[in-house]
């Protein structure tokens, strides 16, 4: 039997599957943990296991790196470490994409975009954001109490990051936390979600041996333990909390987080809607909407899983976007041609199917899919799948499923579908086909959510701010919005 640790460098030598603490790559106190290919699986290999002493000890590490060194006051300095970083990984974008597939069973095709290549060319937008920023801001004189002052706004560090981050697009979401938090002058304490701690790992790698990034100013603690994570929370001497996850999760994270009333960023879950209206090209909607819930097997909190259609157009819609997700196979997702790869593990297929089999209790109708795929028999695959016959108010309708599942639900006409689209405890992205700029605006200014697409437009890009309303989170991540979430504001008056 081939040992772990062997296994592991044999597949991927550029992986380490050591912890990143104060500059330097060292294993686990905890020992290892096994990592499994969701498309196969097998066991690929193992992660360093850090515990709660691994934890404290990177707290420590950025806690010192923040109180000691310029770090935070070196704009120009911190600009050209993250320009390093991003080309030091653009370096490495093969072993990178080898693992991004095997560890999160990303297809192919999205590692040219949002599973990897796009999150680190914009390690780029954050280093220029670093020099560009208007730091100071001159608010020029007054005379408060009729003593003549001089008055400044500066904008300084938070100090240290706890960044929790979850399985589903761990680059995009690991480097939207590391990237701006570095770029404000802060310093980070990374913890990956147990399923991906490679795609961390590497990174981690990559700025102990090849960036001037100091020690102590990134550390990244993988571990198989929730537990660990849960100290970032707690512990004083963090600043801030930048979580990404699920409302349950972000909900003990802002409760851990106000005992010593440190900041708090959540991203967490959506159950957007896909909004049609009667004057739409209602095949051509139906087809988006069909592609964007099966992509990535449909774990992406931004996703469409609602498609609100004109009920007199009902049996029409729920025939294209039939056809449309026949066409959209799950598959393997090392093939170039793959939408649909599998869930990120049994327990995720698990969750799914039995959100499918509720959705039959509650009455409704599966149109396609339903179960697992023939072709298929390993890996943690679901069908792509089609509910029709359910209201807005079934669970299947209101709760995030997070696999390749849409609920097709009638509406009866703009402002019933912007009714149906709000009733839901989340608010992070959305939907609207149509051709009518009045209506469309009507439903975009109506919708309560932090994203809205306007005909198949994309939001997504390192300038422009991500995040939700309701129960979907606090806080915008990405852009400059994103940027200030890691900034204190200070304002000084001197006397003039």
């Amino acid at each position: 039997m081939v040992q772990p640790e062997v296994e592991v460098r044999k597949l991927h030598p550029a992986v380490s599957s050591d912890l990143l603490i104060d500059g330097e790559l060292r294993p686990g106190s905890g020992g290892t943990f096994e990592i499994v290919n969701p498309a196969t699986e097998e066991v690929i290999g193992l992660a360093a296991d850090g515990t709660a002493a691994d934890m404290d000890a990177a707290i420590a590490a950025a806690r010192t790196a923040f109180d000691t060194t310029s770090w935070s006051r070196d704009h120009a300095f911190r600009a050209r470490c993250l320009r390093q970083l991003r080309d030091a990984l653009q370096g490495h974008i093969e072993e990178l994409r080898e693992i991004t597939i095997a560890e999160v069973g990303a297809p192919a095709f999205l590692t040219t975009g949002p599973q990897l290549e796009g999150p680190i060319a914009d390690l780029g937008y954050c280093a220029d954001l670093a020099e560009s920023f208007a730091w100071v801001t001159d608010l020029g004189r007054a005379e408060p109490m009729g003593i003549p002052n001089q008055r400044i706004i500066k904008r300084e560090a938070v100090g240290v990051v706890g960044a929790i981050t979850p399985w589903n697009f761990p680059h995009q979401i690991n480097f939207a936390k590391i990237g701006p938090a570095l770029a404000a002058g802060c310093t980070v304490v990374l913890k990956p979600a147990p399923d991906t701690p490679w795609c961390a790992a590497l990174v981690g790698t990559v700025i102990a041996t090849e960036t001037d990034i100091p020690a102590g100013v990134i550390n990244i603690v993988t571990s198989s333990d929730h537990s660990v994570g849960a100290q970032l929370s707690t512990d004083p001497r963090v600043d801030i909390v930048s979580f990404t996850g699920s409302t349950a999760t972000g909900k003990a994270v802002m409760t851990a987080a106000a005992d010593s009333l440190k900041k708090v960023f959540l991203e967490l879950g959506g159950k957007s809607a896909f909004i049609v209206l009667d004057d739409a090209d209602l095949k051509a909607a139906c087809s988006m909407a069909g592609f964007s819930v099966v992509t990535h097997a449909g774990q992406g909190c931004a996703i469409t899983t609602r498609l609100l259609v004109p009920r007199e157009r009902y049996d029409d819609a729920i025939r294209y976007t039939r056809k449309s997700m026949a066409g959209l196979e799950a598959g393997d997702p090392t093939d170039p041609g793959t939408i649909c790869g599998p869930v990120i593990s049994a327990v995720q297929r698990d969750r799914v199917e039995s959100y499918i089999a509720l959705a039959e209790e509650e009455g409704g109708t599966i149109e396609i899919g339903g179960g697992r795929p023939a072709k298929h028999p390993k890996g943690f695959f679901v069908e792509p799948t089609l509910i029709s016959g359910l209201d807005n108010s079934a669970r299947a309708a209101q709760e995030e499923i997070f696999g390749p599942v849409l609920v097709i639900i009638p509406h009866d006409g703009d402002d019933d579908a912007i009714r149906i689209a709000n009733d839901s405890p989340y608010g992070l992205s959305g939907a609207v086909w149509g051709t009518d700029p009045d209506r469309i605006a009507h439903v975009v200014d109506g919708v309560r959510t932090g994203t809205m697409s306007v005909n198949g437009g994309i939001w997504y890009g390192a300038d422009v701010p991500f995040g939700g309303y309701k129960q979907s989170g606090i806080g915008r991540e990405m852009g400059a919005l994103g940027f200030e979430e890691y900034l204190e504001t200070k304002a000084v008056a001197t006397p003039a």
